[in-house]
């Protein structure tokens, strides 16, 4: 394999290993600061982050406010006080070596207003912003106005030329590098257009090769590209490495970094991911976001799924085969069914699933009375995490609401990843994101007889092309 050259990333010149910034709490100060120790990029999550009483014990993110609004402040100041104290700790493990960069998701609630907070409140100690999961227009203004780096994360050439077009062109010497996210195979929320499907994964190189020749004819020969989703051995992608249609580039890992000893997920979630195989990564539309997720399939998502299954269209009065009189909630109240769809409800009603819901689509879907209550909780209870929510239609705007109905075929995104990474045992019945190449622990000789690396020793590893 050729040889791996350093870098120059965020005014520095560092190993081309980026660690991914994976969700809440997930990509902490810790994982961070051992790989920005090592050399590396270390990337920590700045969505709703961690943070510490004066005892250090950490803080448990709960809300008293009595309106959503009031529940939407309280999510902003422990977003600001988590992403002050990850970064603290992350410089503080680094040792000055490697970069340090924060990871945010443009859609987030009050992502802006986070962003201010912390980077006002940690000046030295964050060196570059990545930031994904929408159009991330202003990411560029508020880098520049804090002197650091930016690095948004797309999935095509044509997502960049807009962004470029609209507000970079004005701060490109503060565009420390493009991440290229692979939308079919990194984990968490991914970028696939309307024109993209979902089931027919395209392959990266030419993609990334497009997206170098429209970085060149805009000047930005120089500006490296971060390859992101599906990357495990080095050696898988040595055709990249000096290669003048790839131009300089660094490698993100997102998945990998999961399993190791700095690593703040559970050792139930580690040891899931060492039993993973191909295939059981599901790539799904039921993130409250609208977005594409990678996560690994478990109960929580076959749960999910079985409730978009048990969906019929409804109509307010009879037209066309939609003829067949249903009584839906406690008044049974008429709407209408086709008669395949009403035999079909009549069926899941006597396997238990009793109660019937409205989507914003003109469908039912059927679910037992306890999952019900869930849901309808879930909703009440919203914080607003999201800019905007499909799932409780939240929306950060004067009005609070998306002005369309709550779907709940979705479910409350801030709930189910505080708790996988917080409660150290229900990994099966909440969120896990993964990347696609998550089945690779099993496989991979590295991890033989259930071995966790350090940070520092997967690092090592990395650098051989393994």
């Amino acid at each position: 394999m050729k040889a791996l050259n350093s870098i120059m990333i965020s005014g520095k010149e560092v190993l081309p290993f980026v660690e991914g910034g994976k969700g809440i709490a997930v990509s902490s100060g810790q994982s961070s600061g051992a790989w920005a120790a090592a050399g590396g990029v270390a990337t920590f999550s700045g969505v709703n982050a961690d943070s510490f009483d004066e005892d250090g014990n950490m803080i448990e993110q709960l809300y008293h406010g009595r309106t959503r609004r009031d529940r939407h402040e309280e999510l902003v100041a422990y977003g600001i006080k988590g992403g002050i104290a990850q970064a603290q700790i992350a410089h503080e493990l680094s040792g000055g070596e490697g970069r340090i960069h924060m990871n945010v998701l443009w859609e987030m609630g009050g992502a802006e207003r986070i962003l201010h907070g912390v980077l006002e409140n940690t000046k030295g100690l964050i060196h570059g912003i990545t930031c994904g999961a929408g159009m991330p227009y202003r990411i560029a203004q508020i880098a520049a106005d804090y002197q650091i780096h930016y690095y948004p994360i797309i999935s095509s050439a044509r997502a960049f030329k807009a962004l470029w077009k609209r507000a970079y062109h004005k701060f490109s010497d503060w565009l420390g590098g493009v991440v290229y996210e692979d939308p079919w195979l990194a984990g968490g929320h991914n970028g696939l257009s309307n024109s993209e499907d979902p089931l027919v994964p395209e392959d990266p190189y030419p993609r990334v090769a497009s997206l170098r020749a429209l970085m060149n004819e805009i000047g930005l020969n120089n500006v490296p590209i971060v390859m992101a989703g599906g990357v495990w051995h080095i050696e898988d992608w040595a055709h990249w490495l000096d290669n003048p249609e790839i131009g300089p580039i660094t490698f993100q890992f997102g998945t990998r970094p999961l399993l190791t000893q700095e690593s703040p997920i559970s050792d139930a979630w580690k040891k899931k991911l060492g039993s993973l195989k191909k295939g059981d990564v599901f790539l799904n539309k039921f993130s409250p976001t609208g977005f594409w997720s990678s996560a690994v399939r478990n109960d929580f998502l076959d749960e999910l799924k079985a409730r978009s299954e048990r969906q019929v269209a409804f109509s307010n009065e009879p037209v066309g085969e939609h003829n067949t009189a249903f009584g839906i909630g406690a008044r049974k109240r008429e709407v209408y069914l086709t008669a395949a769809d009403k035999e079909h409800a009549e069926g899941w009603i006597a396997e238990g699933f009793t109660e019937s819901l409205k989507t914003p689509d003109s469908t039912l879907i059927f679910v037992e009375p306890e999952k019900m209550k869930e849901i309808r909780k879930d909703q009440i209870d919203c914080m607003g995490c999201l800019s905007q929510c499909k799932f409780s239609n939240w929306a950060e705007g004067e009005k609070g609401n998306t002005g369309r109905k709550a779907d709940p075929r979705s479910f409350c995104i801030q709930k189910t990843l505080q708790d996988v990474i917080h409660s150290y045992s229900n990994i099966n019945n909440n969120l896990m994101f993964a990347g696609h190449g998550a089945y690779r622990f099993a496989t991979d000789p590295f991890y033989d007889n259930g071995f966790v690396p350090t940070v520092k020793q997967l690092i090592d590893r990395i650098a051989t092309g393994k």
